[in-house]
């Protein structure tokens, strides 16, 4: 039976070089042991072939993280366990739990926390660094289809009210799924504004005006209710005025000063919308999107 990632050739230079070119690997991604070092033999008689056994250190590193979220996850007291899902352009782990809410926690922040860890455990020693994604029963892909029906429930009601709308503070890859989903939509451009970790991504409309300082998603209705008040207090002007000058004692009757009477009004609440989470891409998102104005 053929042994794995066991390479064979004239000499071990020739065997080694052979099994990195089938794996497609460089002499630093490796480790490597020299089985037999072969020889020539006398006029090509009893000639043995070299043998090299080639092993990638990337799996050495995978079964490392593994383990690390593994131990993670007994220390902080969780009934859960990680395996390995695919191990392409990025290494994705799935972990399985009892209770997968408190892996996810609030607003996925658990799961952040482990995936950041992760990836940094991974990318030890690596002269390139590899994603590392952390996933939880699905959460991720469940998340991102949210965003994506956020996004388009957002682009509508900025075109019919023709405000900005501003979005709460995400991460870059958040962020991206945001601008992605409206790429494609001809009545509203995105852009991302703010710092980090603050950064957040605005919805405009075509018609926004210029000078238009943007909604905070849920905020709208109780900046609506706000405008209104103010119109009525507009119009009621001429009977604040009456009411003024009763309370500073001109009341035609010349009695004593009315008392105003009642609770004080308290400040306006503010609505905010879901907050949208946290997830350790730690890159700069300074990526520009597509010809649509979109931006990061």
């Amino acid at each position: 039976m053929e042994e794995k990632n066991v390479f064979t050739a004239k000499s071990v230079d020739e065997a080694l070089e052979e099994g990195l070119k089938a794996l497609a690997l460089t002499i630093d991604e490796v480790d490597y042991e020299i089985l037999d070092e072969g020889k020539k033999g006398l006029f090509g008689l009893g000639s043995v072939k070299a043998r090299v056994r080639i092993t990638p250190k990337r799996e050495e590193t995978v079964s490392s993280t593994t383990d690390f979220i593994n131990g993670l996850l007994d220390i902080i007291g969780f009934e859960a366990k990680s395996e390995i899902v695919s191990d392409g352009e990025s290494l994705v782990i799935n972990i399985t739990a009892a209770n997968s809410a408190r892996v996810i926690g609030k607003r996925g922040d658990v799961l952040d926390a482990i995936q950041c860890l992760a990836g940094a455990v991974y990318n030890i020693g690596r002269d390139e660094y590899k994603k590392v994604v952390v996933d939880c029963e699905n959460y991720r892909a469940q998340r991102e289809r949210t965003l994506v029906t956020l996004a388009n429930k957002l682009a509508k009601t900025a075109v019919e009210t023709g405000r900005k709308m501003l979005l709460e503070p995400m991460t870059p890859y958040e962020r991206r799924v945001i601008h992605s989903a409206l790429m494609n939509n001809e009545d509203v451009k995105t852009a991302s504004e703010g710092k980090e970790p603050m950064r957040y991504v605005a919805v405009i409309p075509n018609n926004a005006s210029p000078n238009d300082r943007g909604v905070r998603y849920g905020e709208k209705r109780g900046r609506d209710r706000g405008d209104r008040r103010e119109g009525r207090d507009n119009r009621g002007h001429g009977r604040r005025d009456r009411n003024d000058r009763r309370d500073r004692g001109e009341r035609r009757d010349g009695g004593r000063p009315r008392s105003s009477g009642g609770a004080k009004r308290g400040k306006k609440e503010i609505y905010f919308g879901t907050f949208l989470g946290n997830s350790n891409d730690i890159k700069k998102d300074d990526e520009n999107n597509n010809s649509n104005g979109n931006n990061e």
